[in-house]
């Protein structure tokens, strides 16, 4: 089960596309989804969350509370939406890109993939293209 919870305006275009393209993500890399929810929230909220769960006194885009058990997939995912509209017109990206590079990169931590070190960031950065592309050919 995937849900989508917002604490903010924003509302996903299509639950069900970003459904689908989440379990195929999963899939992909050989897990399947339990129970998986992305909540949408703004700046301030991710603050508190960040300083209250991580200790970390400033904004990010998303962070990942997950478990993984027999490759099954339990979480949350928290994602600022400010801070995806800040990133998108940052990289000269479109929202819906960085949006979905977010959700992507929030799944793949819960799978067990790090972006601490240089080596970790590409392999990440990998997924994470390859999760837009499967977005954009597969869900559309």
């Amino acid at each position: 089960m995937i849900d989508f919870v917002y604490n903010t305006d924003f509302r996903l275009s299509n639950k069900d596309v970003f459904s689908r393209w989440l379990i195929s993500v999963a899939n992909d890399e050989g897990f399947l989804i339990d129970t998986l929810v992305f909540l949408f929230v703004d700046d301030n909220e991710i603050l508190e969350m960040n300083k209250k769960f991580l200790k970390h006194d400033y904004y990010t885009d998303v962070i990942t509370f997950g478990d993984l058990k027999d490759k099954k997939i339990s979480g949350d995912i928290a994602i600022s939406i400010e801070r995806v509209l800040e990133n998108s017109k940052t990289y000269g990206l479109e929202f819906e890109d960085e949006l979905i590079r977010v959700m992507a990169h929030g799944l793949l931590h819960i799978m067990g993939y790090n972006d601490k070190i240089s080596s970790d960031k590409s392999v990440m950065s990998q997924k994470e293209n390859k999760a837009i592309k499967m977005f954009h050919v597969k869900h559309v």
